[in-house]
């Protein structure tokens, strides 16, 4: 299989439609995960998350701002 550059590359020079129609497929697949399998990417993206704030190269928001733009996206 082709890396994930060559994959993205190719996906980038379809039509619209074609692009809409394999991010959807995509999407769809995600659905098919096993809770387990969920689960384990939730903690692995945690995971990942965390060492980017330690090592600094992500900051932290306050829980006040982030209620504070969901209430403004959801008016």
């Amino acid at each position: 299989m082709s890396n994930l550059a060559e994959v993205i590359k190719g996906a980038m020079s379809l039509d619209v439609r074609d692009r809409a129609m394999r991010a959807e497929k995509l999407l769809a697949s995600l659905e098919e995960l096993s809770e387990e399998e969920a689960e384990r990417l939730w903690a692995e993206e945690a995971q990942r998350r965390l060492e980017e704030y330690r090592a600094g190269r992500a900051k932290g928001v306050e829980a006040g701002a982030v209620h504070a733009k969901v209430d403004k996206l959801f008016r």
